[in-house]
């Protein structure tokens, strides 16, 4: 009697573990759904003309692909400019917010000196403050030093928005690493910098690349700034070059959404190729040691 109520115990878990297992995949599905439904419909768009976007009932496939959107934008000399401007400010951000980040999340990290902890609490202040709100004193801090209208001002914009996430990111990794290495190492001759570059910098390759990745995306994605501070077409970037595409009297879907999919394939590429070290740098990042 006693088994028979154990074994029906044992088979009433079971079916609600299965319930339980069906409804987290059910919701995983539904978010996914939601999440990649717009890429797709992007697609679409890009692969039809413009009166067949608006056909009833819609449809995500097209009657017959149409790639005029995609010739049209490759071969604008304009359209190439953004991308190559977009490249360029995202990874020299990503260079200098990264070189600029470890060296102070390092001196966080190993060093303490007097009033440490208040430059820490106002690095991680600034990343509280909105945005928007900084754009009229960064317009007129970019028109004093000379810097508007160039791809020089975007980096300056960009890399102070970076910079203390960088830090934040990098002295949060460094904090997991045992300070036995750096001990070890400089008993061996090693200098500070030595001990960074050539120990601790090989340990924090997950939380590189996650920081790394994270600098690139806001300065690849980022419109308000860019569209503030740049004026020519010559030094517009990908997101601004989306909006001009705007026009007054119509608006060509199919060649916007195909520059938007050549817009994000960067993005996309990146972050499947890098995905295992991001999902590592984030979660270890946000332990302390």
């Amino acid at each position: 009697m006693a088994s028979t109520g154990i074994q029906a115990r044992m088979i009433n878990e079971e079916r609600q573990q299965r319930w339980r297992r069906f409804g987290i995949y059910a919701a995983l599905t539904i978010v996914t759904i939601i999440l990649v439904f717009p890429i797709l419909w992007m697609i679409s768009v890009s692969l039809k003309p413009t009166t067949e976007t608006f056909s009833l009932p819609p449809r995500l496939l097209p009657e017959e692909f149409h790639w005029g959107g995609y010739a049209k934008v490759l071969s604008d000399p304009k359209f190439r400019t953004f991308l190559i401007n977009s490249y360029i400010v995202g990874l020299a951000v990503t260079f200098l917010s990264l070189v600029i980040g470890t060296l102070a999340a390092f001196g966080f990290s190993r060093y303490r000196f007097f009033g440490d902890r208040v430059a820490k609490l106002f690095v991680i202040t600034t990343q509280m403050v909105p945005t928007i709100t900084l754009l009229i004193p960064y317009f007129g801090v970019i028109v004093f030093l000379g810097l508007y209208d160039t791809l020089w001002g975007l980096i300056l914009t960009y890399l102070t928005f970076a910079l203390p996430y960088s830090i934040v990111m990098m002295n949060g990794y460094l904090d997991t690493i045992p300070k036995d290495f750096d001990e070890a190492a400089t008993i061996d001759g090693c200098s500070p910098l030595g001990v960074l570059v050539r120990v601790l910098l090989p340990v924090a390759v997950p939380g590189i690349i996650s920081t790394a990745v994270y600098t690139f995306l806001l300065a690849w994605n980022e419109f308000l700034f860019a569209l503030a501070l740049t004026r020519s077409m010559e030094m517009r970037t990908v997101p601004v070059g989306i909006s001009m595409m705007v026009g007054e009297f119509g608006l060509k879907w199919d060649e916007m959404m195909a520059f938007s999919v050549i817009g994000s394939l960067p993005v996309l590429v990146l972050f499947m190729l890098v995905q295992r070290f991001v999902v590592g740098g984030l979660s270890a990042g946000g332990v302390k040691g």
